[in-house]
């Protein structure tokens, strides 16, 4: 599947204003749902196509080839500050997944099992729900979420929470209930100072809510603090930070899936300063858009994975991330 180059025309409504983004989202390429995009420094994308059970990567010349199948139900994807490749591998949309985080290089090939059991309140060991997003700090500590959003009778705990991976390996759950409902989404700072969660739960009126922590020394939360709020329309799913800490949402839905939503919340990315104020919004006119990573030479190509499709444009600012290193726009 190739770069179509067909222009996706914002409709009327919220949008951007020019000193953050002034084009519309291009279709990259189509596929079934679509999930987890995280760019490397050659500008590969790689990304999930969770219900045939791959991971995909399309090459700078637009060519795609499957990377990983089965990808046991990957998720979310991130890179760590070694350029090693990161994967949620969950339990949605089949049977055969993980359940847990592991690591690829891509250098070497070698694949690996960061974690796959957790403790409950009972001390008994058991499988994780199904990891769903991951992000990295400039300290090399892993945070990822563990919701479940799929069958709720395969689950061997009652806690969905979020964890922290130290660069030693030692894994411990830094959120849980009733701080947070349904964690999805995740993001931190490079200076690992400010944890952002995605709560959304898709219950009638549960969270639709994106939170910011505190992080101390050792990467534990505190200072809980909402940051906005999308109830009634569907929530915030995946999140990445620009270079000035603004938040990029992938969130909202055109037609509401049940009564636990609504369609006041159309879909796109919403780009949200740390303080709650909504800058505006890139259209993204399919359900259900999913996530955002950014890339390009100068990190301000923002891709985008929405539906069956992968859509990419251009911001103004760079992503805030471990890997790969930008370089300067030219002046």
């Amino acid at each position: 599947m190739l770069w179509s180059g067909e222009m996706r025309e914002p409709k009327a409504g919220m949008s951007l204003p020019q000193t953050v983004c002034n084009e519309p989202a291009v279709a990259a390429s189509t596929l079934v749902f679509t999930e987890g995009p995280v760019v490397d420094a050659n500008g590969s994308v790689y990304f999930s196509d969770i219900l045939n059970n791959r991971i995909l990567r399309r090459a700078p010349d637009g060519a795609v080839q499957v990377f990983r199948q089965p990808s046991r139900r990957t998720n979310g994807q991130t890179f760590d500050r070694q350029g090693r490749l990161l994967h949620c591998e969950g339990a949605e949309f089949g049977e055969g997944g993980g359940r847990r985080i592991t690591r690829t290089n891509l250098q070497t090939g070698k694949y690996e099992i960061l974690t796959d059991r957790t403790e409950r309140s009972d001390g008994r060991t058991v499988r994780y729900n199904s990891p769903n997003d991951i992000c990295v700090d400039g300290r090399d500590r892993i945070y990822f979420t563990d919701p479940c959003y799929g069958d709720r009778s395969r689950m061997e705990m009652d806690i969905e929470g979020v964890y922290r991976i130290d660069p030693s390996g030692r894994v411990t759950r830094i959120l849980a209930q009733p701080a947070i409902q349904r964690p999805n989404g995740i993001a931190v700072t490079q200076d690992g100072r400010t944890l952002y969660v995605v709560d959304s739960c898709p219950v009638p009126g549960g969270n639709r809510k994106i939170w910011a922590f505190d992080l101390d020394d050792a990467g534990n939360a505190s200072g809980q603090r909402l940051v906005y709020d999308f109830a009634p329309g569907r929530g915030g799913d995946g999140m990445r930070l620009d270079v000035e800490g603004n938040l990029y949402v992938a969130a909202g839905v055109l037609t509401p899936r049940g009564l636990h939503e609504t369609a006041d919340v159309p879909p796109g990315v919403y780009v949200i300063t740390p303080h709650g104020e909504l800058l505006g919004r890139i259209p993204v006119y399919e359900d259900l858009i999913t996530n955002c990573a950014f890339g390009g030479a100068d990190g301000c190509d923002l891709y985008i994975t929405a539906g069956k499709t992968l859509y990419r444009t251009r911001v103004k600012k760079p992503g805030q991330v471990a890997f790969p290193a930008w370089k300067p726009a030219p002046s």
